[in-house]
């Protein structure tokens, strides 16, 4: 997800961007060679084979637009309040109330580490979660959600996340209390062929939508 992110950005309309990350991959390259990315600063970089090619060949492009810092540095809170960064960060699945999950599947089954996704979530100038609406399997075009009732283990809550994005739309959940909320990412983020979340609404959201 954060792959197509960048690819996106290196095809948008944003010019002389700057970019605060923990691991740089393929799609880097891409924003490097459009022009649109000035800088990045990153902790590690994890290039496919051919991508490592591509950045010794290049080289002279891309080192003074680069620089490797330690983790206390890249995920430091101060420094990315004072940056004013824009968070964005992939979860495993957001709730209606705009709690985020980032590492465990089913609440229990670890896919992956929190990293420094809670420095950035909690400390950014805009917080953002992105994620498809939905994971297919093998067997079903729709699959799973990833806007759920309620997150079956949350690594991030409601105070910490400005804005949920998935191919469907986007939520501005800041300022709005949890009656506001649930509706508004339903509306915005789910997918159509998950509506029947609604019926697990929460008793007070039920009785007023009717259902």
């Amino acid at each position: 997800m954060a792959n197509a992110i960048i690819g996106g950005l290196a095809k948008g309309p944003f010019d002389k961007v700057n970019v605060w990350t923990e691991v740089l991959q393929d799609t880097f390259l891409d924003f490097f060679d459009s022009d649109k990315l000035a800088f990045a600063t990153a902790t590690s970089i994890r290039f496919s084979p051919e991508g490592f090619d591509r950045f010794y060949n290049n080289w002279s492009d891309y080192e003074d637009r680069l620089l490797l810092r330690s983790q206390q540095v890249a995920n430091s809170p101060e420094i990315i309040r004072r940056l004013g960064v824009i968070a964005m960060n992939t979860p495993v699945e957001v709730d209606g109330y705009a709690h985020a999950n980032s590492t465990n599947a089913l609440g229990s089954k670890m896919l992956n580490g929190l990293g420094g996704s809670g420095d950035f979530l909690r400390n950014a100038a805009i917080s953002i979660m992105h994620t498809p609406s939905s994971r297919p399997s093998k067997t079903d075009p729709t699959g799973i959600s990833c806007i759920v009732p309620m997150a079956s283990h949350i690594d991030h809550t409601e105070h910490d996340i400005d804005v949920i994005v998935t191919e469907q739309g986007l939520a501005d959940v800041r300022g709005l209390c949890p009656r506001d909320r649930f509706p508004l990412i339903i509306e915005k983020c789910a997918h159509p062929g998950t509506y029947m979340v609604l019926l697990t609404l929460p008793p007070w959201l039920a009785r007023r939508k009717g259902c």
